[in-house]
């Protein structure tokens, strides 16, 4: 028995070739000419040597599918079944390869086969051809599908309506469901369908624990169904007699509400599970209109479009949520009675669906997300990049091959910091800059730009910190001024001299070092902590201003880190701290994947704390301060012996790790 395929190489013709193998037929497969060492790798997948499995090369959209006179000629009268599987599946395709594949591409299988003089034309349409359907819609119907607005849904509606009206040979047609991966193997080509929402479901998953209820929606049927049902019910209907000019509806004929599925996918995924659904019939008091303008409006748009981007949702796929079609599949039902084939319940193989996609399909697998494939080649400027926090930062991007700018004080130290920099094979352009002095950050910025033309990372690191008890600073207003002079005025004329060709290019990104002690309201650093608490809120400002021109801010809340910075308190040698370059580790991350925020879980927890019971922080705060003194200097001491640490002092530090005291 000979069979010919269209959509042969494609996700369910693999698997049916296999089974064709079986029954020990020849089977023809179309295949573009670049696509024939596609056919030969699945062969090997199939044990065939090129005896059984042949290629045909063609065109789905040419004239009798592109397939040679002399080739057509040879096969007519020898194929005893046509499947024409070939089809765009992806409803964020365009209009016009949607018509030329689903509407054009079958009209010419049906001259092809008509050429072949085959016994019968198999054609696999969709549930998608009864449009959006309100109600059961039984096999037998056609006509009366409805609401055919989205191309998907039309031209596989026409598609199916050019078999009935004007197939000439015997005719078979298949709708099946929404097909997902293998429920043995998990193994699927692509992202479809309710994989559209495992990206979802893993950033819940990885923001909350797993036994934490959330609030979710209930939603419409969808009609989901694995690979192996569908190409098994297709292989036994295809060669049972009689049956031609039916249609058969491949589906579940108890199929899952849209949270039902969420909830079994995100337990497949050990993710929190949607404790109450909101069901979308609550709102039918509120007006159509209403709702629509609602959806209308700019800021809605805007909104529902990054969550949708975020989380790789094509915005089509949502008008299927409230999805209000069922199937009868009472003829699929009565030919397959007694064969075993039947739809196995998704709770029973959503694990391994879930396991094949976070293995093979997720997104981010494909995505670099090391600094070289961040950085290399763009310009990152890093300010006081001769120490401390800075210099591993520079070291780090230099090794990732980042055209890196580096800006100091002291020109000596910078000119030394770039001859060992460039002999690790970096590409360092050192430039003298006093941070604190506005006139200085605007010759800092001309230069990188006439000699590099745009920046595409600034990472604000020059600071300057001051640790003195209020009751010490009543005479020292300067203390502050020179602060916020370093630590804000500089950083934002760095950020507004930048801003305007990243503005223009569309792409830009400005990493901020601040400090956990924005988030624990550390005593003795209240001129600090203002400094940086100053350059969050302007950050946070700007980010909403430029949030859609692709320019983004990541504040960094850094614990107490060994630098020179902190050296001169005496008592931090006997603290916790991070090094520079586990500091510099939380910048990589920053410039890699660009979040709003980064802070250690007990800096967030201090914020948290500060919000819901402020004094009960207040009080754990001023404990701290008056179990740690004023340094000598701050105190105006000239003693120069080191403090001693008692071990309660060292066991708080211990438990407050990274806070500053």
């Amino acid at each position: 028995m000979d069979y010919f395929l269209t959509g042969g190489t494609g996700f369910i013709g693999r698997f049916l070739i296999d089974k064709l193998l079986k029954r020990g037929g020849t089977v023809h497969v179309l295949v573009r000419k670049e696509s024939v060492e596609k056919l030969n790798v699945l062969r090997e997948r199939w044990g065939d040597n090129e005896s059984r499995v042949k290629a045909v090369v063609g065109d789905l959209t040419q004239p009798n599918l592109g397939i040679d006179s002399a080739v057509l000629g040879s096969l007519k009268g020898k194929v005893d079944h046509f499947f024409h599987l070939a089809a765009v599946y992806d409803m964020g395709a365009d209009e016009a390869s949607q018509i030329a594949t689903n509407i054009d591409g079958t009209q010419q299988a049906l001259n092809a086969a008509e050429a072949m003089s085959a016994g019968c034309f198999h054609h696999v349409s969709s549930i998608a051809a009864a449009g959006m359907f309100k109600g059961t819609f039984r096999e037998d119907m056609f006509e009366e599908a409805e609401k055919l607005n989205h191309p998907y849904l039309r031209t596989k509606h026409d598609s199916e309506k050019l078999v009935r009206d004007a197939c000439k040979i015997p005719f078979r047609i298949y709708r099946p469901g929404m097909v997902i991966g293998h429920s043995k193997t998990g193994e699927m080509d692509k992202v479809d369908g309710p994989y559209y929402f495992f990206k979802m479901i893993q950033k819940i998953r990885g923001a909350l624990p797993q036994w934490m209820p959330t609030i979710g929606i209930e939603g419409g049927r969808l009609n989901i169904v694995p690979v192996d049902f569908v190409v098994n019910a297709l292989d036994h209907i295809a060669h049972v007699e009689g049956e031609d000019g039916n249609c058969f509806h491949l589906v579940d004929s108890d199929p899952y509400k849209v949270g039902e599925i969420l909830n079994i996918f995100s337990e497949a995924g050990h993710a929190p599970r949607m404790a109450m659904r909101i069901d979308n019939r609550m709102f039918g008091f509120i007006p159509p209109f209403i709702r629509q303008s609602l959806k209308n409006l700019p800021p809605v748009k805007r909104l529902t479009s990054a969550v949708l981007d975020d989380m790789g949702i094509p915005p089509s796929v949502m008008s299927f949520i409230n999805y209000p079609t069922r199937f009868d599949a009472r003829e699929t039902e009565r030919v397959l009675q007694g064969t075993g084939i039947e739809v196995p319940r998704l709770p029973d193989y959503s694990p391994v669906i879930w396991d094949y996609w976070e293995r093979h399909l997720d997104p981010d697998l494909f995505k670099d997300r090391t600094l070289r494939g961040t950085v290399e080649g763009r310009v990152c400027v890093v300010t006081g990049a001769t120490s401390g926090i800075g210099l591993a930062t520079a070291q780090k991007l230099a090794d990732a091959g980042a055209i890196l700018v580096i800006g100091a004080r002291k020109p000596e130290r910078l000119h030394e910091v770039a001859a060992e920099l460039e002999s690790r094979g970096a590409s360092v352009h050192p430039y003298q800059c006093d941070f604190s002095d506005m006139e200085e950050c605007d010759r800092f910025v001309h230069t990188v730009l006439d000699n590099h033309g745009h920046v595409d990372v600034l990472v604000n690191n020059a600071g300057r910190s001051i640790r003195r008890s209020l009751d010490l600073a009543f005479d020292r207003f300067h203390d502050f001024e020179r602060t916020m002079q370093l630590n804000y005025f500089g950083s934002v004329r760095l950020i507004m001299g930048f801003a305007p060709a990243m503005l223009e290019r569309r792409r830009g990104h400005v990493v901020n070092i601040s400090s956990i002690g924005v988030l624990t309201n550390a005593p003795r650093f209240s001129a600090y902590v203002a400094s940086k608490s100053a350059l969050d809120a302007f950050s946070r400002c700007a980010a909403a201003e430029w949030s859609d021109r692709n320019v983004t801010f990541t504040t960094i809340n850094m614990p107490l880190v060994k630098t020179p910075m902190i050296a001169p308190t005496k008592i931090y040698d006997s603290v916790p701290t991070l090094t520079p370059e586990e500091a510099a580790d939380m910048v990589a991350e920053a410039i890699i994947y660009r979040p709003k925020r980064i802070a250690t879980r007990l800096g967030t927890f201090a914020q948290v704390l500060h919000a819901i019971a402020p004094k009960l922080g207040e009080i754990v705060m001023n404990s701290g301060y008056r179990m740690f003194p004023d340094t000598a200097a701050a105190s105006g001491s000239k003693s120069g012996e080191k403090p001693k640490v008692s071990s309660e002092q060292v066991a708080f530090a211990a438990i407050m790790r990274g806070i500053y005291w």
